[in-house]
C-alpha cells in the first residue's frame, strides 16, 4: 500500500457522449407516460419481486491513508467501495485492472462503488487530488489482487454510474413490468418497450451537460427525460433488480460517442441489444436510438457498428 504525494498530469477519461446532442438522432417531442398493454392480464411465472444487492464495506480488507480509504472485503463479488474525506474538491480515482484499460471517476465523498469489470487478476486502485489546474497528486494507491466469484456481480449491484436502493422508483416500476413475465426475454422486451414509449429524450441538457456528470435514476424517471447515459442508468437498474445481469456500456455507435446498455440472458448468453425484438432475433439493446426515432435501424445498421470502450 501506498499513501504518498507526488505531483502527476491525470489523464482525465471523460464521457463525450455526455456532452455531445448525437446521443439522439430526430426529435420525439411528444412522450407522455403511459402503461404499456400485455398479453396478458395475469400474473406470468417469472418472480417480480426486487431483487436489490446492497453493497458493504465489511472493513476485512482495507487500505488507507490520511483523508482516504478503500474497501475491498467484497472485490469477489464483483466491486470495491473507496471513501474520500478530504477537503479537497476535485478527486479522481483511476482503477486499472488485468485487462490494461484505465477508467477514471470523479470521487464525491463518502463512500461510493465501482465496479471490477475485468474479471480476476491485479488491479490497480489509486485516488489523486487536485494540485492545481490539471495537475494531481497521489494520496493512495493500492494494488489488489482480485478473484471474483460471481461473474455476474458487477453488473448486478449498484455502483456510482448504475445507482438505485430498494426506494427507487425504477425499482418498483421495473418490478410491476415484470408481473406479468414468464421469462426474462419477456421481462427484458417489457422494460424496452416501457422506456421507449416513455421516456423522452433532452436534447438541452445534452448540449450542456458538465463533464462527471452522473445519472439520478429517480428524477430521470420522475421527469421522463434524459441523455443517452440517463436512459441506460435507469433501464439497467429496473433489469439488476430483476436479477438480470445488465451492463451499463459506452462506446461509439457509429461515429458517435454514446451509452447503451448489454443483458445476460439465461440459455443464450450476453444480447448485444435490442431495437427490435421479433420473438426470437435480438437488435442493439439501445434505448436512446429507439425512443427518438420511428426508424432506429436506420442510424445503426449492424452489430458490428457498436464498439464498446467501457463497461460499468
Amino acid at each position: 500500500m501506498k499513501c504518498i504525494l507526488y505531483k502527476k498530469a491525470l489523464p482525465l477519461i471523460l464521457l463525450s457522449c455526455l456532452l455531445l446532442g448525437a446521443c439522439g438522432n430526430s426529435k420525439n417531442d411528444s412522450v407522455s407516460k403511459e402503461p404499456l398493454s400485455h398479453t396478458s392480464t395475469e400474473k406470468g411465472t417469472w418472480d417480480s419481486a426486487p431483487k436489490v444487492l446492497t453493497p458493504t464495506a465489511d472493513g476485512t480488507q482495507t487500505y488507507t491513508c490520511d483523508v482516504a480509504s478503500i474497501d475491498a472485503s467484497n472485490s469477489g463479488s464483483g466491486y470495491i467501495i473507496v471513501n474520500y474525506h478530504g477537503s479537497n474538491q476535485k478527486v479522481k480515482l483511476q482503477i486499472t485492472g488485468p485487462d490494461s484499460v484505465t477508467y477514471t471517476f470523479d470521487l464525491h465523498g463518502g463512500n461510493e462503488v465501482f465496479p471490477l469489470v475485468a474479471s480476476s487478476g491485479s488491479y490497480t486502485v489509486t485516488v489523486f487530488e487536485n494540485v492545481e489546474g490539471t495537475q494531481y497528486a497521489t494520496v493512495l494507491s493500492q494494488v489488489i489482487s482480485v478473484s471474483i466469484t460471481d461473474e455476474f456481480g458487477p453488473y448486478l449491484y449498484p455502483n456510482q454510474y448504475v445507482n438505485f436502493t430498494a426506494d427507487s422508483l425504477a425499482v418498483k416500476e421495473g418490478s410491476s413490468l415484470a408481473y406479468y413475465c414468464s421469462s426474462d426475454t419477456e421481462v427484458v422486451e417489457s422494460v424496452y418497450n416501457y422506456i421507449i414509449s416513455n421516456f423522452k429524450y433532452d436534447y438541452d441538457k445534452a448540449k450542456n451537460v458538465k463533464s462527471g456528470y452522473l445519472p439520478d435514476v429517480d428524477k430521470v424517471f420522475t421527469e421522463n427525460t434524459g441523455i443517452c447515459f440517463d436512459y441506460a442508468a435507469v433501464m439497467a437498474t429496473m433489469l439488476r433488480t430483476q436479477a438480470i445481469p445488465t451492463r451499463l456500456e459506452v462506446g461509439y455507435a457509429g461515429e458517435e460517442y454514446h451509452a447503451w446498455i448489454s443483458t445476460y440472458i439465461k440459455d443464450k448468453g450476453w444480447i448485444n441489444g435490442i431495437i427490435e425484438f421479433d420473438g426470437t432475433s435480438w437488435n442493439m439493446l439501445d434505448p436512446t436510438f429507439a425512443s427518438t426515432s420511428d426508424s432506429p435501424k436506420k442510424f445503426i445498421a449492424q452489430k458490428s457498428d457498436y464498439i464498446t470502450k467501457y463497461v460499468y
